[in-house]
C-alpha cells in the first residue's frame, strides 16, 4: 500500500500540508525543525511531531523547502508558507 500524496496536520491555529509528489528529500525543514518531520523510507518528508515546535519555527521550517512540497495556513485560509 502506497502512502497517500498529501499529509495534512492542524497544529494549533495552522494548517500545515505535505505535498509528497513534489518533495525530493534535500531536508531543509528537518534541518530547520527536526522534532517537526523526517525523512521516510523513499526519502520523502513525514511528520513527527510538528506540534512541538513553535509556529513561527515551524512556518520558517516549511518556507525553508527548495521546491514547495510544504504549505502553510492561518485559520483564515491565508497562506504563510511558502
Amino acid at each position: 500500500m502506497s502512502a497517500p500524496e498529501h499529509d495534512e496536520r492542524s497544529v494549533g491555529r495552522l494548517r500545515v500540508r505535505i505535498d509528497r509528489t513534489l518533495c525530493v528529500g534535500f531536508g531543509d525543514c528537518i534541518a530547520e525543525a527536526p522534532e517537526a518531520f523526517a525523512l521516510d523510507e523513499g526519502d520523502v518528508v513525514v511528520f513527527l511531531s510538528p506540534e512541538s515546535v513553535n509556529p513561527l519555527h515551524l512556518i520558517r521550517a516549511c518556507a525553508s523547502c527548495p521546491v514547495d512540497a510544504l504549505t502553510v495556513w492561518d485559520e483564515e485560509d491565508n497562506i504563510l508558507a511558502p
